[in-house]
């Protein structure tokens, strides 16, 4: 087929969850083209998100050879595919993050890119609407035939997904052509009743959950309520059994609970709140409370047990899954980075449908210490999970570990485009909508339609907003749950409002008036719920939204991992604008030896005096600066002082000994 393109307009677009008018909600996102970041914390990464990342994606797609899949596929080229059978969502993944990208920032040769590679889609689809480049080169014509595992529905919704963003930031119709193609051939397929050709559709599921968000957003912009009812039946099809029948796990595919009957996520992370985020779409289009419930019953109980103090989502290497309540190891949690996605666009739903700040709450937290840790302050290294610890060395066997770095690229590489389409959206996250209102739930220096924010924002808790425009307007400011005090002043007085609030000042405004919010930053230590067991004895460290980690570059005399808190000392702050980008750091009392026991046995009785242990248990005894040296003997713990930096920024200066949780002084 063809792509057509339409005039580009260049134009900044919404969050790529716009619902519909007739749409069920408490809140809605902002026009389009109205909300901005223009500068602060998160321009900077914006920058280097298009300016590098985004284009080096493209030599990277190149190299992995996605790009070549598509082009045997469509006959241009012969060979066979490589690389995992979901390659294809890399792309259009990519193709997304560049659509945005074009409407933030409007260049020519991302329009020349985003062209290029969707002409190669448009010859790579079969007549029928079909499209998915490996299943069409290795499937020797089969489909549908293996869906628990063939993420052929999973492609297409991240299609859908990115032909949408095109529309909406370009103007170009060619990817929507291709997309609207493919859903049709997803309609006449799938579901209840007959195919065109008189047999039954199919009654079956993918096994990864994304395209009831992909179908929703395509029937948000085409009208195509096909699509939306598509979407609904894919989303109440699970749980009944259809994965189990074809052999598959059914708690690892999220397909062991009806969505409307869970009371909690499990299995594969990512999976689990993708379908999360569609159920949330699709209850929003068609007002099922039913479903709507649910889905925040499963957040809530999501966060009170399955959640790392970062918000970071999934426990367990093993299935990349979530674990039980309170399964929440340091080391060896799993956090993927598209987990902490997913989970942002799940909560950002939530918002839209309740309007309910606690939903803002996860968005920040998990923006800042989930989402954030897994790129580079550079831009272009990424890290697929996100652990809080890491001990020197571990793990190193595994592609994806952290004990490597972040890394430029992966085998199964589904975080970093994911991570590139977040940043180039991200301004449609800050702020919604209601008739005669306007809510900012994250701060940033920004344009958001009738007000203008500046703030310097994760580290200053200093917020100025500035109304541009004459006339009545609700306010509505997030009082975040992590600030115990709040100073609102300027036009309409002051106030001190509740955490965890919105804090709304609704009066008649003139152009120039301002509204300043001071948050309280002071840093706290946190003690996870005793059930946490790999936490117990151990607190972490916050600074207003920012989980602190003590990293080994910053410390001199001793290892991070003897080190010990006190849980009563003072705190210290210093701004260094010469590190990480500019961070405040925390300095924190506690103690550590210069030399560390290291007993043949590492365990002695409780009632024994701390030291070298039983009789015939030989002890040495090992420099912590300089770990090669090993003498008999111990050397008590001496007094020092470790400095903390922002979990986010944690091995930009090499992936060294690192911790969230700190053991307590005993």
């Amino acid at each position: 087929m063809t792509t057509t393109t339409a005039t580009a307009s260049g134009t900044h677009t919404a969050t790529p969850a716009l619902p519909t008018e007739d749409a069920h909600l408490a809140l809605r996102p902002l026009p389009a083209g109205q909300a901005r970041i223009t500068g602060g914390f998160w321009a900077l990464r914006q920058e280097r998100n298009g300016r590098d990342a985004i284009r080096s994606g493209y030599r990277q797609l190149e190299a992995a050879g996605n790009f070549r899949n598509l082009r045997i596929a469509a006959g241009d080229e012969q060979g066979e595919a490589v690389g995992p059978i979901f390659m294809d969502s890399d792309v259009t993944k990519w193709l997304e993050a560049v659509a945005w990208e074009y409407g933030r920032a409007p260049a020519d040769d991302l329009l020349e890119l985003q062209r290029e590679v969707t002409a190669l889609y448009g010859r790579a689809q079969a007549d029928d609407g079909y499209l998915d480049s490996v299943q069409q080169v290795r499937g020797a014509g089969e489909r549908y035939t293996d869906l628990e595992w063939s993420h052929e529905l999973y492609c297409a919704g991240h299609l859908y997904q990115a032909a949408v963003a095109q529309h909406r930031a370009t103007g170009d119709t060619g990817l929507l052509e291709i997309a609207t193609e493919n859903a049709d051939h997803l309609v006449r397929t799938f579901g209840d009743g007959t195919a065109p050709d008189g047999t039954p559709k199919l009654h079956d599921i993918d096994g990864h959950p994304v395209v009831e968000t992909g179908l929703v957003e395509l029937y948000r912009e085409t009208g195509t309520r096909a699509y939306l009812d598509l979407a609904h039946w894919f989303v109440d099809a699970r749980g009944h059994g259809i994965i189990e029948r074809a052999g598959g796990e059914p708690t690892y595919f999220s397909d062991r609970v009806p969505a409307r009957e869970a009371t909690t996520v499990e299995g594969h992370a990512v999976r689990a709140v993708y379908l999360a985020a569609g159920a949330v779409d699709v209850a929003i289009e068609t007002g099922d409370t039913e479903l709507l419930a649910a889905s925040e019953r499963q957040f809530a109980d999501m966060q009170a047990t399955k959640a790392f103090i970062t918000g970071g989502l999934g426990a367990r290497w093993d299935w990349e899954a979530f674990g039980d309540p309170y399964e929440l190891p340091t080391d060896r949690g799993y956090a993927e980075t598209c987990a902490a996605i997913g989970g942002i666009q799940w909560a950002w739903r939530l918002l839209l449908a309740t309007g309910k700040p606690v939903y803002a709450d996860a968005i920040e937290r998990l923006l800042y210490n989930a989402f954030l840790p897994g790129v580079s302050l550079a831009g272009t290294e990424y890290f697929y999970v996100n652990p809080l610890q890491h001990r020197d060395a571990a793990h190193r066997d595994e592609n994806r570990s952290p004990a490597h770095g972040r890394r430029g690229w992966f085998d199964c590489a589904c975080c970093p485009p994911n991570i590139m389409r977040t940043f180039a959206s991200l301004d449609g996250y800050l702020a919604t909508t209601t008739d005669g209102g306007l809510q900012v739930h994250q701060y940033a220096t920004a344009d958001l339609g009738p007000v203008r924010v500046e703030t310097g924002y994760p580290h200053d808790g200093r917020v100025v907003v500035t109304v541009t425009e004459d006339g009545p307007l609700a306010l509505g400011l997030r009082i975040p749950a992590w600030s115990d005090t709040t100073t609102v002043t300027g036009a309409g007085g002051e106030a001190d409002p509740a955490p965890g609030t919105l804090h709304v000042v609704e009066r008649e405004w003139t152009a120039g008036d301002t509204v300043e919010l001071r948050f309280d930053t002071t840093p706290h230590r946190y003690v996870a719920d005793p059930r946490i067991d790999a936490a117990r004895g151990q607190v972490a460290i916050e600074r207003g939204p920012l989980v602190y980690a003590v990293e080994q570059a910053d410390q001199q005399g001793f290892t991070v991992d003897d080190l010990t808190v006190d849980a009563t000392a003072p705190i210290t702050e210093e701004r260094r604008d010469d590190l990480l980008d500019g961070v405040v750091t925390l300095r924190v009392s506690g103690s550590a030896p210069a030399q560390h026991e290291q007993p043949a046995w590492p365990y002695r009785r409780l009632d024994e005096p701390g030291g070298a242990g039983r009789a015939g248990h030989a002890t040495i005894v090992v420099d912590a600066a300089d770990p090669g040296d090993a003498t008999t003997g111990l050397e008590a713990g001496s007094p020092v002082t470790a400095t903390a930096v922002p979990y986010y920024a944690w091995a930009n200066r090499g992936a060294a000994p690192m911790r969230v949780w700190l053991p307590l002084q005993r």
